[in-house]
């Protein structure tokens, strides 16, 4: 099918709704994206996740720093605490990919 402005058709989350939080990380690097889906940070900034992309983007994860929130590349990040080992597999929805 085609994925239009979505990067993957499903996602991973703690709860139904993947507003609780998977894990909590540090930057390894500072991290720029390329549209305003993405969340920008500096390296050492503390990063929530609270969704992983599954399928066709894996290398994606969606989270929070400070009061910015949106997708980076899983790989810049060092996770040092797990807040949940629940992962409910759920369909991607449009609204997870437009810009707020």
């Amino acid at each position: 099918p085609d994925l239009g402005r979505r990067f993957a058709e499903r996602k991973r989350c703690a709860d139904l709704e993947c507003s609780m939080l998977m894990c909590r990380g540090k930057a390894m690097r500072d991290f720029k994206g390329p549209d305003c889906r993405f969340v920008n940070f500096k390296k050492g900034e503390a990063v929530y996740v609270y969704y992983k992309l599954i399928g066709k983007s894996t290398e994606l994860w969606a989270g929070s720093v400070g009061s910015d929130f949106g997708y980076f590349p899983k790989d810049l990040l060092e996770i040092n605490h797990n807040y949940s080992n629940e992962e409910l597999e759920l369909p991607t929805d449009e609204t997870d990919f437009v810009c707020f």
